[in-house]
């Protein structure tokens, strides 16, 4: 289950009646509980209904407004927020009116919609909106349906435009719910049961529908209000998409492309066609409209933004793999969870997201009714009525069509968008997979002589070979660390680091939940492809005139190939990304404006497709610019510009070397990269003897297959499928970086604190530029060691020391109060080595003490205190029971962890009392050691849903740690390695949380939970 009630009835033969707007309600009734209120329980996030135009109501509706409506389908009519204020609105409505007139269509007049507002809250009614309906002739001659939906579009773009961005008193309540010829909303920040009460037109006998579509809205990533309410002009939708930031700024960058016959010289009246300020729904519904109205049927705009996954489906019908093939080369997927229901009026249907994570089920009568809803009982239906009943399932669609009186079915709904167009001839004739163009002459040798200036100069260590590059190469996968991270902050060190330690990953616990990328590996995709974008709203053969790559990260010999690629609509040309040593650190501001006018000229000139960007040719004169800043900055540059679906951008870089690293420069609009220095070193480290048992070729392929798996795990825990997907999604925050930075170079990345400025960000190049070229060169030139991961003398500032360790061991073995003292002073003072946020704060002393008679006692105090959640397995038994019974004694309370407790420990006790049972027991995705018992014997039971900042995937015990003993507490299999918490299929959402309380509750009823 989810959170956000969808749900529609239709007339499966288009039958219009009363009675299906009362079924509809009756729906949103019934999905109350999935809606939402706050403190006031009488304001909701929101609830709403889409219909078919309701002709005969509004004829004797508007005879009292004095406006005599021409037949059917010969208007237009929309539900249109205004301020309260007379005088306010008669000054919108005017300017509206002349944005009608100015489009050659005539205005017919204004409606006053009635509403009731006595029972709303406080929240709601101070920001309550004036409700007007609008309504809008059809000009003589217009016989085109969709012409005139356009003509509606663009006046309602247009209105938007001029009235919600101007100065008008009152401006900032213009919202136009829906205008069109075709369907009405009704929607507002109501809950479920205020909806008819609110708008008493719903409760008329005489407005009627062949259809109703409704929502009750949970607000999850944005907050009420009410016009966030749903629906929308086309669609209802139950979930999150989490690629919003990248799909954004895709259709922001494709707009300059945008030519169409249907729409003409209007196109540029229609732009932005995203509305910025809306939600992650309303903007797909933009997205959605802009499609449809451009000339494309219903569903198959519905399959270009929510393809199936088809890049790992080898029994897919060829026809129909082409076709998703071919629009991947237009537009991105709009991914994550998601149960969307939509209509144009005529059709009716919903999909679920490619994972199936929300739910949607559907009932056919024998009446005629079709009815689909986020869970089964939202109508009474006996049982004996039902001809068909079932669910959605992932990647396919439901469709109804009250034109044809019947539901198409999904196979027939593909087959029909497939076979369109000549998709899989224009595949095989445009688009070119790497392995087909041809070997090239010469592969860029590894320069050993100059390797270990080059890798000082970037930043390498001996632990990123020992301890990053040697695993990846040696066994294909990321290398497996302890958790905890004590080492400085970028922004707080005084090692000059990589401008990638400056970003950290964005994530929601639930209501982004993580896809399990191991064993749903037939639902991501790490395909990529080169080449400029067609335009989106004409599909074109030669749209598809693309590189495709398996990977988005190159070995020298793939990156070889694409340099010298030179074909008809795929051309290449390369960028340096280096700035002469002698500018200092203006030098780096000066060079990134030298490539974004060399860039301008490539594409505009030399009509080049994808630009590489490169820093070879690093020497004692040139230092590199930081790649990310290169590449995020070029990207944001292109998008401002209307450039930037005209170009890949492809990197040639020394840095990278990292997953996260990879990471950000793909999140940031970087389609492959090939990390040459990485790959120099590999080759390096198997002439040295630190990689044995390997060729050159072989460690490389497993270094790239190691990236490659890294990325896609770690846009899995985003909830993200398809690197297609979480390129320019930016689903990262910056931890130190000042806001100037920020808005030129990283656009729209979220920032909590400010930082250093570009000034700094090349001092810290510079002084990596000098350490690699001394000016009095010395014998014996080493690696730095590194001292990140692990603590070392000359490396990173860390919490945790040789010293403190060893203070704590002696405290521990002594007893001695003093040392203990001095032990706590070690971590307590964190102002001597900066290495936190917390660190840069101190205590400010109260100028009149409190008397400690006055305080509570140290025995009342204790019992707030609690150990940290560590699972037996992580540490020693001795560890974990040590750390129960001394809070047990005190009153405080021990934590089990996730990984379980012995059942022995539940009833165990001593000659002084003694308890070794955890009061805080922990709950998580695995369920290791969950038993009735155990949840019995608990005084508070933690639920949890991810560790650190690792969504779906936390710590991992080893497997060669999980002995026979630990597999017996955690009730898993002795040997086997565990991930904890795993991301198999738990908490999905809100309401899965709901339930898992609710199962606790029952099983523990005095247990906090």
């Amino acid at each position: 289950h989810e959170a956000c009630g969808v749900g529609f009835v239709v007339d499966l033969h288009g039958r219009k009646s009363h009675q299906i707007i009362t079924d509809g309600l009756q729906i949103l009734r019934n999905l109350d509980h999935r809606g939402a209120s706050g403190a006031e329980v009488n304001t909701g996030d929101g609830a709403g209904i889409l219909l078919q135009m309701p002709h005969a109501f509004l004829v004797e509706a508007c005879q009292a407004a004095h406006i005599s409506l021409p037949p059917a389908g010969q208007y237009g009519c929309g539900l249109i927020f205004m301020p309260r204020n007379a005088a306010m609105r008669r000054k919108i409505e005017e300017r509206f009116e002349q944005v009608v007139h100015s489009e050659g269509l005539q205005f017919l007049g204004w409606r006053t919609v009635r509403t009731n507002n006595t029972m709303l809250g406080e929240t709601a009614k101070s920001v309550e909106p004036f409700m007007r309906q609008a309504f809008i002739g059809r000009p003589a001659g217009l016989t085109d349906d969709m012409a005139f939906e356009r003509r509606l579009y663009v006046v309602r773009k247009r209105g938007y435009a001029e009235i919600r961005t101007s100065t008008l008193p009152g401006a900032e309540y213009w919202y136009i719910a829906s205008l069109s010829f075709k369907t009405l909303v009704y929607k507002g920040m109501l809950t479920t049961e205020q909806l008819d009460q609110y708008f008493p037109d719903l409760r008329n006998p005489a407005m009627e529908s062949g259809l109703a579509l409704v929502h009750s809205r949970f607000s999850t990533n944005t907050f009420p209000s009410w016009e966030r309410a749903h629906p929308y002009r086309y669609l209802a939708h139950n979930g999150e998409i989490n690629t919003l930031r990248g799909n954004m700024n895709w259709m922001h960058a494709r707009q300059a492309l945008f030519a169409s016959e249907l729409f003409g010289d209007d196109i540029k009246k229609i732009l932005p066609i995203i509305n910025p300020n809306g939600s992650d729904s309303s903007m797909f519904d933009n997205t959605l409209e802009l499609l449809v109205l451009a000339g494309r049927p219903l569903a198959h705009a519905m399959m270009m933004m929510i393809p199936e996954p088809w890049s790992n489906h080898e029994t897919m019908d060829p026809d129909r793999r082409a076709f998703y093939q071919y629009h991947s080369c237009l537009m991105e997927p709009w991914d994550g969870p998601a149960s969307i229901a939509f209509t144009d009026g005529r059709q009716i249907g919903a999909v679920l997201d490619r994972n199936g994570l929300r739910p949607s089920r559907y009932y056919v009568t024998k009446a005629g009714l079709v009815i689909m809803a986020s869970e089964t009982g939202v109508l009474d239906v006996p049982a004996d009525q039902v001809v068909q009943k079932g669910r959605l399932q992932p990647g396919r669609m439901f469709l109804v069509d009250t034109s044809q009186g019947r539901i198409i079915e999904d196979e027939e709904i593909k087959r029909t968008a497939s076979t369109a167009h000549p998709y899989r001839e224009w595949i095989n004739q445009h688009l070119v997979h790497l392995s087909d163009l041809p070997e090239a002459p010469r592969i860029e040798p590894p320069d050993h002589e100059t390797l270990l200036q080059r890798q000082i100069a970037f930043g390498y260590t001996y632990e990123d070979e020992r301890i990053v590059l040697a695993p990846m190469a040696r066994d294909g996968v990321e290398a497996v660390g302890s958790m905890g991270n004590d080492a400085a902050l970028a922004v707080l060190s005084n090692k000059p680091r990589l401008l990638y330690d400056y970003f950290k990953q964005l994530f929601a616990q639930v209501t982004n939940p993580p896809i399990d990328s191991i064993r749903e590996e037939i639902v991501t995709s790490a395909e990529t492809r080169l080449g400029s974008e067609g335009n989106l709203l004409n599909p074109e053969p030669s749209a598809c005139r693309r590189v495709e790559l398996k990977w988005p990260i190159l070995t020298n010999e793939e990156f070889a190939k694409i340099r010298r690629t030179n074909l008809p609509g795929l051309r290449t040309g390369v960028l340096p990304i280096l700035f002469r040593v002698t500018r200092g650190e203006k030098g780096l501001a000066k060079s990134m404006e030298e490539l974004s006018v060399m860039a301008r000229r490539m594409i505009e000139e030399e009509e080049i497709n994808v630009i590489i960007l490169s820093d070879r040719g690093v020497t004692r004169d040139f230092a590199p610019i930081p790649s990310l800043l290169a590449v995020a900055g070029l990207h944001h540059y292109l998008i401002r510009e209307g450039l930037r679906t005209r170009v890949s951008l492809v990197l040639e870089t020394g840095d990278a070397r990292e997953v996260h690293h990879f990471a950000l420069l793909i999140g940031y609009g970087c389609s492959a990269i090939n990390p040459y220095v990485a790959f120099e070193t590999i080759d390096d480290m198997i002439r040295e003897g630190q990689l044995t048992g390997l060729d050159h070729k072989k460690a490389c392929s497993n270094f790239v297959k190691a990236g490659s798996k890294g990325v896609v795990k770690v846009m899995s825990k985003m909830g993200i499928s398809a690197i297609q997907s979480y390129r320019g999604a930016q689903v990262f925050e910056a931890l130190g970086l000042r806001q100037d930075v920020i808005d030129h170079y990283f656009t729209w990345t979220p920032s909590r604190v400010g930082g250093i400025g570009l000034d700094v960000i090349a001092q810290e190049v510079l002084l990596r530029h000098r350490a690699a070229y001394p000016e009095r060169p010395v014998n014996g030139h080493v690696l730095p060691a590194g001292g990140l991961y692990q603590w070392r003398a000359s490396g990173e500032a860390h919490l945790f020391t040789p010293e403190s360790i060893h203070t704590l061991q002696k405290a521990v073995r002594t007893g001695s109060r003093t040392v203990y003292q001095e032990y706590a002073r070690l971590i307590n003072d964190q102002s001597r080595a900066l290495c936190t946020l917390r660190s840069l704060l101190e205590f400010k002393g109260a100028h009149d003490p409190i008397p400690l008679a006055e305080v509570e006692p140290a025995e009342r105090i204790m019992r707030r205190f609690k150990t940290g959640a560590m699972s037996y397995g992580s540490i020693s038994q001795e560890a974990h029971e040590t750390l129960a019974i001394a809070m047990n004694r005190i009153g405080g309370k021990s934590n089990t962890g996730e990984g379980g407790e012995d059942p022995a420990r539940f009833t165990w006790t001593n000659e002084r009392g003694d308890s070794k049972n955890s009061a805080i027991k922990q709950v998580a995705s695995g369920r290791f050691g969950v038993t009735s018992e155990y949840l019995v014997h608990a005084r508070e039971l933690q639920i949890k849903m991810a560790q650190g900042a690792k969504p779906g995937e936390g710590g991992q015990l080893p497997g060669s740690k999980v002995y026979p003993w630990i597999a017996r507490t955690r009730g898993t299999t002795a040997g086997v390695g565990l991930i904890s918490p795993p991301p198999h299929h738990d908490i999905y959402s809100i309401e899965d949380l709901a339930e898992l309380i609710h199962d606790l509750k029952n099983a523990n009823r005095s247990a906090r939970i």
